[in-house]
């Protein structure tokens, strides 16, 4: 009897205790009853609410460390490859191992591309490198045969005047050249009379 009165008078000072308890100690860890995000989206949501900008930073880079997936307006997500430079449609908030085995295989066949791309531009510059030159060569080429072409070529010498007592072509240079020869030497007598010559003394 004085256990059941005991325990009756000690009842309501344990109600008491346990919520003292559990007011102080929810406050501290009040996150023990929410639920964890479930995407990118819901997770940022949550980063926004924090108290100073250091830790919104953190709580956003966790975010990004947690969830690959944004979450798409009609429903589902879509994964990001910055590598391919590419987005894929996912199931849910991160890819999935069939997911992300789809993504690598793209990414090989990416790579593929990329080598042959980059393979057919290193033939196209050798091939037009390789036409610059040729270019060059022949325009060397055109050049070389007009400077040759530029060269003097000898004259050839006059052949000997007419040989005396040989029929004279009346008006051609050979002919003409003697009878214009002694016409100036007429002339030049004209002008420059010969001195006289001393009297003898007697």
């Amino acid at each position: 009897m004085l256990f059941v009165f005991a325990s009756r008078r000690a009842a309501p000072l344990l109600v008491a205790a346990a919520g003292v308890f559990l007011l102080t100690s929810s406050h501290a860890h009040a996150q023990w009853w929410k639920r964890a995000p479930v995407d990118f989206e819901e997770c940022a949501d949550a980063a926004e609410k924090a108290p100073t900008k250091a830790e919104k930073t953190s709580a956003l880079a966790d975010c990004n460390a947690k969830f690959a997936g944004r979450r798409k307006a009609g429903g589902g997500y879509t994964y990001y490859d910055f590598l391919q430079d590419r987005t894929f449609d996912i199931a849910g908030p991160n890819p999935t191992p069939d997911e992300q085995k789809k993504i690598d295989e793209s990414y090989t066949a990416y790579l593929a591309d990329q080598r042959r791309s980059n393979e057919a531009a290193h033939a196209t510059a050798r091939q037009q490198r390789e036409q610059q030159e040729q270019q060059v060569q022949q325009l060397q080429q055109v050049a070389l045969r007009t400077e040759v072409e530029r060269v003097p070529v000898p004259v050839e010498r006059p052949k000997a005047l007419r040989q005396k007592g040989t029929p004279c072509t009346k008006g051609s240079f050979s002919c003409e050249w003697p009878r214009l020869s002694e016409s100036l030497n007429d002339i030049k007598k004209l002008f420059s009379p010969t001195p006289s010559k001393p009297a003898k003394k007697g």
